[in-house]
């Protein structure tokens, strides 16, 4: 099942401290049972190093499935046990559709681009 022409998905998975309580993780290709780990890894080290405010990056994200979902819920969960705050970054409508269907589109901040997210983080604390 794949509209890649056979090749392999590709996944990347880059991180961008922007301060010392900001990071930026940002996700390339398909998001899902097989790749969660590897943005969870990073995402779990960034937030138990002290940052509260994580950016989500899935503008390149061609699909997002019920486990990489769930990896941003339980990251979201670490933050604001923290007093931190996430916002997430996405334009596909494939992948906006997936919080919309599962009605986390309330649960997460959803910005069209990163300097939008980033800038929602430094405002305030709300």
């Amino acid at each position: 099942m794949s509209g890649d022409f056979g090749l392999p998905p590709t996944f990347e998975v880059s991180e961008q401290s922007v301060s010392a309580d900001t990071h930026v993780i940002a996700v390339r290709g398909e998001f899902d049972l097989g790749t969660a780990s590897a943005f969870s890894e990073p995402l779990v080290a960034a937030i138990d190093a002290g940052k509260t405010k994580v950016v989500a990056d899935l503008t390149e994200v061609v699909f997002i499935g019920s486990n990489g979902l769930a990896t941003l819920l339980d990251a979201l969960r670490r933050l604001v046990r923290r007093g931190g705050r996430m916002a997430v970054v996405a334009a596909n409508p494939t992948v906006l559709r997936m919080f919309e269907v599962t009605h986390t589109d309330s649960s997460f901040a959803i910005f069209p681009d990163r300097e939008a997210a980033l800038a929602s983080l430094e405002e305030g604390s709300g």
